[in-house]
């Protein structure tokens, strides 16, 4: 008995040591999960919704939620050095340069399924290949203009304006890419993930490393309708006149398509086969569906009291962004048709992932429920192929394993026009690609949905919706708050405008500068600016978007023309597509790499452009009523002027003896719409310069558009507007073409970099050194890079514009045509043919030693310098009191 009183002692201790130890562990793990709080990845496209999406994640507390990483997702709203560098801009006014940036990448898919490293997200998976270079299947249906793609990348203009700026910036090759973020957040620990745009990079990531997929804790996605009816788009009530319904009614949003496809939402339809890959994953997924975001629109109520509620830098950005949304809306129904889409799914993700640890709460914010679900793909009949799916056309085995009359196999919407989508004698198309659909069976996931956005609590409340409140009190919380603007960031920061005193000087060439702004171009602008007024008079600058860069690059034709003092020259915005092509879509300009050695490194000059001092003039997207926009904005005094009216300022302008030169560096475009709108267009024409064309000679030689090679003999300025360069190049004007083989003589490296190292030194031939330098050295060592010298030769328009008189050159008349046949292999082509009497000036020879020599000594001259060299002597100055300021 003894014995077994000892033992029953020594076993109480025992137990008692066991119970202390598990409290120890118990408490040792509850510290341990306050001091790791949950990881997040976001992964957005940077659209104004996404805007607030981020702040509201951003200003959560960061011992509970630690946003890790932030992912652009680039086929739909933004384009991706736009947005990377935005984002850059609001992570440093937030004091967060610590979060990872991922966008891009220059990987591809093989036709046999195989998928590369870096694959990054510029296309649709169904359309991606082996480059960046493809088709604008599902992003048609994405304006590119007003309340577009546009006005998202600059984000109305208010970006350039508010936003300060640090050290962060894309860097060809030194950027990271999407999936390579994606891969050291999630490898790092387990992590929710939240999108906020079409699937494509998650979708790539999943596939691509399954064995990654067990540290996703969760996915939370804004996207689809599942029994969602659009509240938009319908007749009013007590209308008395007569109303036709538009996507009223509809389960999607796509509102430039809803006469094809009146199910899908836009993100979902960015890319629904990646959509499907994300959905059929295994993880758990909390959808935030139109279902939910339609019961919470931005109303009046919530939206003025975000105007009392701006005391923090984060909160007035996104005030400021919304308000302009607002202030350029189409019609007066804004605050019954903007939703809180990405915003109220961080707030129903953070709630998730804050309530969801101890499984006992419900969502904050929303109401859910369990539905079965799928994402659809592709259209019935499945199994015929009829051209449109490039997983199944032409491949013996169907592309990723795919299996032959399976749900992939039909019929793929080709884009916003689609006669397979379209029932006749309906308003109401029938495909239903995107479509996030309420299904039994094999096919079917089981999905948590957002419902509705729950009502305010507070009943005396005048914001109706929970969610609001949160919102607001969020945004506006001392913690985690952003630490200034631009004016703020600099204590003495100032916008000044450099406008030359011309008065008593002779006045040269009338002459209008039109460019697609390519690296190259911007150097013609820079040697333009260099030259005498006397000798040519650069009057104004129209860009096109619909060349080798997104519109938003505009901003940096302001930021040159500041650094060198010249901003009383107007630039107008021209068009963003092809003539005859419509608004939407990416016909030719689709030839274009979107990634390295193309639109990526273009719209930010190569990483260079945030080197440039910031001009006080920006694309804006203010408006007036006296221009067509449906109301006056805050400031339309600041409109962005479009290239026709800089047209028609320049004429106005003009001396009863005077006429106008005009430069072209891009596709004619801006300068066809002129002469098919202005009937004396042509009687005040000067002279043209094109710097374009390629006329094949005795050695066939081929032109340059590297991307499309069934198209031997085009070249890419009039390849991206066939129909445009006829209508120019065929015309009565006097024309001088600058064709390929003259550009070719123009464009070693070596040599103009040699001429440029030994000319003297100013600001602007130090940037163009710099520029031209790093073009040499991507083009030596990556393969992505071997066109660079296309730029380089650009540069022979604006030399012989200004120098021609004086270079020894030789020119002869050749009768051309252009082929404008809407057939890709041979559009843009010229064609020497000599039954025509359009006879045209061909640059044919020149002295290229001559060549280089000039241009190096014209951009070392000291006269005509820049203003301000530099963004960095820009901050100089704005970090010190100006002199007519100090105190004597």
């Amino acid at each position: 008995m003894v014995g077994m009183e000892k033992w029953r002692r020594t076993m109480a201790a025992a137990v008692v040591v066991i119970m202390v130890l598990a409290a120890a562990v118990a408490a040792g793990g509850a510290a341990t999960d306050q001091a790791a709080p949950q990881r997040i990845l976001l992964d957005t496209d940077m659209d104004t919704d996404d805007l607030l999406a981020l702040m509201y994640i951003l200003k959560q507390n960061r011992s509970e939620f630690e946003l890790k990483a932030v992912t652009i997702n680039v086929n739909a709203w933004s384009d991706a050095g736009h947005a990377v560098n935005h984002l850059y801009d609001i992570l440093y006014m937030m004091g967060r340069d610590d979060i990872l940036v991922g966008i891009g990448g220059d990987g591809g898919i093989s036709d046999a399924g195989t998928i590369y490293p870096n694959v990054g997200g510029y296309l649709p998976l169904i359309d991606q290949g082996i480059t960046t270079v493809g088709d604008c299947r599902y992003r048609k249906a994405v304006p590119l203009e007003g309340g577009g793609r546009l006005d998202i990348d600059t984000n109305w203009g208010i970006r350039r304006s508010f936003l300060p700026q640090g050290n962060r910036r894309y860097i060809p090759f030194q950027q990271p890419t999407t999936q390579q973020v994606m891969i050291d957040t999630i490898s790092a620990g387990p992590t929710t993930v939240i999108l906020t745009g079409s699937h494509t990079n998650f979708a790539i990531f999943l596939m691509t490393y399954p064995h990654l997929k067990g540290n996703v804790k969760h996915i939370y996605t804004m996207g689809g309708g599942v029994r969602s009816k659009n509240p938009t788009g319908c007749c009013p009530k007590d209308v008395t006149t007569a109303c036709t319904p538009q996507q009223c009614g509809d389960i999607g949003n796509l509102f430039s398509s809803y006469s094809t496809n009146p199910y899908a939402e836009f993100n979902i339809f960015g890319d629904p086969f990646a959509a499907y890959q994300v959905f059929h994953s295994g993880i758990p997924i909390t959808l935030v569906p139109l279902d939910a975001t339609n019961t919470i629109p931005v109303n009046e109520e919530f939206f003025y009291a975000f105007q009392q509620h701006q005391s923090t830098f984060e909160a007035e950005y996104c005030f400021k962004s919304l308000k302009m949304a607002r202030d350029t809306w189409s019609d007066d129904q804004f605050h019954a048709s903007y939703f809180m889409w990405d915003s109220f799914t961080s707030g129903v993700a953070i709630s998730g992932m804050r309530n969801d640890k101890d499984c006992l709460h419900g969502n904050d914010f929303a109401e859910l429920e369990y539905m079965n679900i799928t994402v659809i793909t592709s259209n019935e009949p499945y199994g015929i192929y009829d051209g449109s799916n490039p997983l199944f056309d032409g491949h013996a085995v169907p592309k990723f394993g795919l299996k032959k009359g399976g749900v992939h196999s039909g019929h793929v919407q080709t884009g916003i026009v689609d006669s397979f989508c379209i029932i006749e004698g309906s308003r109401k198309g029938r495909c239903e690609d995107g479509y996030t659909k309420e299904i039994s069976g094999l096919e079917a996931v089981r999905v948590r949905v957002a419902t509705k956005a729950k009502s305010n609590v507070d009943k005396n409340s005048r914001l109706d919706r929970e969610f609001f409140k949160s919102f607001l009190e969020v945004l506006t919380l001392r913690d985690n708050t952003g630490r200034f603007d631009i004016t703020a960031q600099f204590p003495f920061y100032r916008e000044v405008l450099y406008k030359p005193n011309f008065v008593n000087k002779s006045r040269g060439k009338v002459t209008i500068f039109d460019m697609d702004m390519s690296a190259g171009d911007f150097v013609s602008l820079i040697y333009l600016l260099k030259a005498p007024v006397e000798e040519i008079d650069l009057k104004g600058i129209f860009v096109s978007g619909n060349g080798w860069a997104n519109a938003a690059t505009i901003d940096i034709v302001y930021d040159i023309l500041h650094m060198m003092g010249r901003d009383d020259i107007p630039v107008g915005r021209g068009t963003s597509t092809a003539l005859g092509t419509g608004i939407l879509g990416c016909k030719y300009v689709s030839a274009i790499p979107q990634g390295s050695g193309g639109l990526l490194d273009s719209d930010t000059l190569y990483g260079l452009a945030r080197s440039l001092p910031r001009s006080p003039r920006r694309y804006t997207a203010e408006n007036s009523v006296e221009h067509g926009a449906p109301r006056n904005t805050g400031n339309p005094e600041l409109r962005q002027p479009l290239a026709f009216e800089v047209w028609q300022s320049v004429k106005k302008q003009l001396d009863p003896s005077e006429k106008i030169t005009i430069l072209t560096n891009g596709p004619l475009t801006n300068l066809a719409n002129i002469v098919l709108s202005d009937r004396n267009a042509s009687s005040v024409i000067k002279s043209v310069y094109v710097v374009g064309g390629h006329i094949r000679d005795e050695n066939d030689s081929n032109g340059n558009v590297f991307t499309v090679p069934s198209n031997r003999y085009a070249e890419f300025n009039l390849f991206l507007d066939p129909l445009a360069a006829k209508v120019v190049l065929e015309s009565t004007m006097d024309i001088t073409l600058i064709p390929l083989s003259s550009q070719r003589k123009a464009s070693s490296f070596q040599t103009l970099l040699e001429s440029l190292e030994y000319a003297e030194n100013t600001p602007e031939s130090s940037f163009v050194l710099h520029l031209l330098s790093l073009l040499h050295d991507l083009q030596q060592k990556h393969r992505l890079y071997h066109h660079m010298g296309i730029f380089l030769g650009e540069l022979l328009g604006a030399v012989y514009l200004v120098e021609g008189s004086n270079m020894e050159h030789s020119l002869l008349l050749k009768p051309i045509s252009i082929i404008a046949d809407n057939t890709t292999s041979t559009d843009g082509q010229v064609v020497v043919n000599e039954q025509s009497a359009n006879l045209v000036k061909v640059l044919e020879d020149f002295d290229s030693d001559e060549y280089y020599s000039r241009v190096a000594n014209h951009l070392g001259n000291m006269e005509r310098s820049a203003v301000i060299g530099s963004f960095t002597e820009q901050r100089a100055s704005w970090s010190r009191q100006p002199d007519n300021l100090r105190v004597r």
